[in-house]
């Protein structure tokens, strides 16, 4: 029997569009560019050789259009992981259920998200303004754990080293680990680019080793994580969102990458407010690439 999803689990508004977001199916192109900030969906659009539609909803500002003859939207996503949910549930919703029915579509839709972020930099070697691609996005979030199956695309041995590396506190969440899309990351990287393991954490302050009026509970959080090594391989930022993304991405069977400019570097204490430059040439790229 065909499952039918019930209207408290996908809220459809009074307009046909999806609670949140509220954007129609008919709004929704194949190639979204995710960003946090809502304004910063004017920069991306101010790109695009046309405009075909634009909404707004709390933190959530999408513009639909087209560039060099491809059909793009910008949507923001606001900060952390929960929002995540929230965009990439409602945009699959759009592409892969029918809202008249509240069933499945036989035919799947495959979605092509790329997150253009901001984020802080824990290694010497990637000072600020560079660039990074999230190949590993390892989130302290644990978010992703809440849905069935999720094992199957986490990288469990890379957990486990971090855990034993970084001596995790056990009432801490569980990190899990998940690969971007291998052709995505390929298709979008350029020389100037760092190829890393991205930690999406849970917070700003603390979860990320800051320290204002409050200390954390670990006083080497930070340079532990600094230090961390696997087969080579370092951790090299911090944001918020980019572990559940591809997370989501993986289980909903959808294309999804984070691409970082580096704002801050918090080992070398630095930090550049100033990045509008730096943000405008990685849209760019992206849509030159996506």
């Amino acid at each position: 029997m065909e499952r039918k999803i019930a209207p408290s689990e996908l809220i459809i508004n009074g307009d046909g569009s999806v609670f949140h977001l509220h954007v129609k199916p008919e709004m929704l192109t194949d190639n979204v560019i995710l960003v946090g900030d809502p304004s910063r969906v004017d920069l991306v659009a101010s790109f695009f050789d046309k405009k075909t539609g634009e909404v707004s909803s709390r933190e959530f500002h999408t513009i639909s259009g087209e560039y060099k003859g491809k059909p793009i939207m910008c949507v923001s996503h606001g900060i952390g992981a929960d929002n995540i949910d929230i965009v990439v549930n409602e945009l699959d919703a759009l592409a892969n259920i029918d809202f008249n029915t509240r069933t499945v579509k036989k035919e799947f839709r495959q979605l092509t998200m790329v997150r253009i972020g901001t984020s802080g930099s824990i290694q010497e070697g990637i000072p600020v303004g560079s660039m990074v691609i999230a190949q590993k996005a390892l989130g302290i979030d644990g978010a992703f754990h809440f849905y069935k199956d999720s094992e199957k695309y986490r990288d469990i041995e890379l957990e486990d080293e971090f855990i034993r590396q970084c001596n995790w506190n056990k009432v801490w969440n569980h990190p899990y680990v998940v690969d971007a899309d291998e052709e995505l990351v390929n298709r979008l990287k350029t020389d100037e680019m760092f190829l890393g393991i991205t930690i999406t954490a849970n917070g700003f302050y603390g979860p990320q080793g800051r320290e204002l009026r409050l200390r954390i509970a670990d006083p080497e959080y930070k340079e532990v994580l600094h230090k961390f090594n696997y087969k080579g391989h370092r951790l090299t930022n911090f944001e918020m969102e980019s572990a559940m993304l591809q997370g989501l991405a993986k289980l909903m069977g959808h294309k999804a990458v984070t691409i970082c400019s580096i704002i801050a570097g918090r080992i070398s204490n630095t930090a550049n407010t100033n990045y509008k430059d730096s943000i405008e040439e990685l849209i760019e790229t992206v849509l030159n690439r996506i």
